[in-house]
């Protein structure tokens, strides 16, 4: 085995998750007054941390972070997390990887509370040995900071990880923590800007992981 150590970004990657994202940032446009905000493109905010979407997609003036993160962060306890899904033939992705003996977390942006109850959502909660995300303080929020964390989290080094991702923000950090990187053409980001970082293969599907990774 080439990898001990498999970890997956969470929205885009394991989880169908724009609706309840978009649905959670027009609410706090809503409630903020701000208009004229496009979502119609998922790449601009699915897989950037969230301060990331207010500064450069809402355009949300920095006095108003604190209370647009309260403001969304209760739409999607309300309503927008309920939206997730598991993307079709993940889980089974998932058993295969853990017969096989490797180890599994997720490495996600997401606040790491709300990681943790998106994995239960779409059923996934079973297969991983750690699921870790971002703290509310926002001290690790980008994928170079997450990933040692996750990987120290499974209790392994970075040499013997392999990251799983669909957005350049997963294969930049990937790239920044020398581990190797598989891009996700099925989830939301695009795959020539992921592809611009050092890459070993492309999913096209959720099935083309497991091949990849044992064939590696």
């Amino acid at each position: 085995m080439k990898y001990k150590y498999i970890l997956f970004d969470l929205d885009g990657t394991l989880s169908a998750s724009a609706s309840g994202i978009r649905y959670s940032l027009e609410k706090t446009c809503e409630e903020l007054n701000v208009t004229g905000v496009d979502f119609s493109d998922y790449t601009k905010y699915i897989g950037p941390p969230l301060v990331s979407t207010f500064k450069n997609i809402c355009k949300f003036p920095d006095e108003l972070y604190d209370k647009a993160y309260d403001i969304y962060m209760r739409h999607y306890a309300e309503k927008g997390i309920l939206m997730n899904k598991a993307y079709d033939g993940i889980e089974d992705v998932l058993i295969n990887l853990r017969a096989e003996g490797y180890k599994l977390a997720v490495c996600s942006s997401k606040l790491e509370e709300n990681s943790e109850k998106v994995v239960d959502i779409i059923g996934l909660t079973k297969y991983f040995d750690a699921i870790c995300g971002s703290n509310r303080d926002s001290t690790r929020k980008d994928k170079k900071d997450l990933i040692p964390y996750a990987v120290e989290r499974l209790g392994g080094n970075t040499a013997e990880a392999v990251m799983i991702g669909d957005t350049y923000f997963d294969a930049l950090g990937a790239e920044l923590c020398e581990v190797d990187f598989i891009a996700c053409a099925f989830g939301y980001g695009k795959v020539e800007d992921m592809l611009k970082h050092p890459y070993i293969a492309v999913a096209e599907k959720p099935s083309d992981i497991f091949d990849i990774i044992t064939k590696s």
